[in-house]
């Protein structure tokens, strides 16, 4: 069994641009391929954990949310760098896009990302983390009984600054980035 770290997509692993309805809007942050790299070296399991309600809003088809993850893979192969599992939540209970149009489990801060993870990967929770930018995140990780690092990349300064205080759920490491993260959790072990 290995520890996974859980890492948000948009705002964490790429710019925060809003819904990115086209794959030249897709650009990973810096030293976002090193970080995964590291957790790639060290025996952990990397999985990718992302709302991509813009599916079911109608603003881009599920296809090119699929397009973006090769384009990622490519870049973080650059970088000796892989995510071993990708999981990313089409839906929204107001979508326009019958299809996706629904309330499910797997919206974050529900945790059937987690759930499926722990069946289809052979993963050590004990020891497992989450990172985001997005109080949804730190959320996520506390369902999931969970750490969970808030990154001050996207929207991590603005959660920190104006969401969080007004919380009682908060994160158990504030990172400047992905790197910084990932250099924390592994100065834990």
């Amino acid at each position: 069994m290995r520890p996974a770290v859980f890492i948000d997509r948009d705002g964490t692993i790429n710019e925060q641009r809003g819904y990115i309805n086209h794959i030249s809007q897709f650009v990973l942050l810096p030293g976002v391929g090193k970080a995964i790299s590291l957790l790639n070296k060290n025996n952990h399991t990397v999985v990718l954990t992302s709302n991509q309600s813009g599916v079911a809003r109608g603003y881009f088809p599920i296809q090119l949310v699929k397009e973006i993850h090769e384009l990622m893979a490519q870049n973080l192969a650059k970088d000796n760098a892989h995510i071993d599992r990708i999981y990313f939540c089409p839906h929204h209970p107001d979508g326009v896009v019958p299809e996706y149009s629904r309330k499910c489990d797997c919206r974050k801060p529900n945790t059937g990302f987690i759930k499926k993870a722990k069946a289809e990967l052979d993963i050590e929770m004990e020891t497992s983390y989450v990172i985001g930018d997005r109080l949804l995140d730190i959320e996520f990780a506390h369902n999931a009984n969970l750490p969970g690092i808030l990154v001050l990349t996207g929207y991590g300064k603005g959660e920190l600054k104006y969401s969080m205080p007004h919380k009682s759920i908060t994160p158990v490491y504030v990172a400047k980035d992905l790197l910084s993260a990932v250099k924390w959790i592994l100065e834990q072990e």
